[in-house]
């Protein structure tokens, strides 16, 4: 028997060679490697210049002058931020702001929701005209309206006041276009049962469509509450009154040397590093549902 199972060992002993694995891993490792390396590039591009605006906002102005990239402060102080609070009008442009932007966000997201409802459900005569105006307004650079701008504000006695600042700004084309898109996209079907038991189309609009639209209206919160905070041209056209001074003004008036002689570099950059919190406040809070259509989806 010996003789018998003695041929089959070798048989038996010769195992297949194994494959090694070929080089799609490591090339996919490069490839990774390669897009984080240059997303760490990109990021450290968009962050280093907020960081510098930092640092510099707690040096002297003599160190912010002789080291401006530095990101540690040799002399750690807070003069600028005192004198920005305590020195100047900087409260009052703070006040203005809020006050400006509250009333344009909320304006922005009851009007652009309204409108947006309208072209994307309501079927009247010349809609596709006035959805080619709103596309041609978008079109239009800002800066090309602001004399026709001032001489409307000033014909209607607006001028120099909350309203010239606020009533304008109320309703945009980009967001009554971000709204019909979305609407356009929700099945009209879920609006049938409420026809049926005789809603009207503002009830139909205000309790059924709008809270389906929250992704697109916290996606106008954001765009309305970034772009009427950081407005300057029209509250230039719009305003002279030191009172009604916004910080974008009071800021951009910090280089004529309005509060101190010289460079100012802590105290513009200290305003600057205020002036982002509340806008970066915002973002983060709502940044995850920014037009997130899941939240709005409806199955059939």
């Amino acid at each position: 028997m010996s003789a018998a199972v003695a041929p089959s060992i070798p048989a038996v002993a010769q195992k297949a060679p194994r494959r090694r694995r070929s080089g799609p891993g490591r090339k996919e490792l490069i490839a990774r490697s390669v897009v984080f390396a240059i997303l760490i590039v990109i990021a450290v591009v968009y962050i280093f210049p907020f960081l510098i605006n930092v640092a510099t906002s707690f040096k002297t102005d003599a160190e912010a002058a002789a080291s401006p990239l530095s990101l540690v402060p040799q002399t750690f102080t807070t003069a600028a931020y005192e004198r920005l609070f305590l020195s100047s009008d900087f409260p009052v442009w703070f006040k203005n702001s809020v006050v400006v932007t509250l009333f344009v966000t909320a304006g922005r997201v009851f009007f652009d929701s309204l409108a947006g409802y309208a072209l994307a459900r309501l079927r009247f005569r010349g809609r596709n005209l006035v959805f080619l105006g709103l596309i041609a307004v978008m079109s239009v650079p800002g800066v090309v309206l602001l004399i026709p701008k001032f001489l409307v504000i000033n014909q209607l006695g607006m001028y120099d006041s909350y309203s010239g600042m606020i009533i304008p700004l109320l309703a945009d084309a980009a967001g009554v276009f971000i709204m019909k898109s979305f609407f356009e996209s929700i099945p009209p079907s879920v609006e049938e049962q409420a026809k049926i038991d005789g809603a009207g189309v503002f009830r139909t609009f205000w309790s059924i469509v709008l809270p389906m639209a929250r992704p697109a209206l916290i996606t106008i919160i954001i765009l309305s509450f970034q772009g009427s905070w950081n407005e300057l041209t029209h509250f230039i056209v719009s305003t002279q009154s030191p009172a009604l001074t916004t910080l974008t003004k009071g800021v951009a008036s910090l280089a004529s040397g309005q509060l101190s002689q010289g460079s100012q570099y802590p105290l513009k950059l200290a305003a600057a590093a205020v002036m982002t919190i509340p806008v970066a406040i915002v973002f983060f809070i709502f940044q995850k549902r920014i037009l997130n259509a899941s939240d709005g989806a409806v199955k059939e």
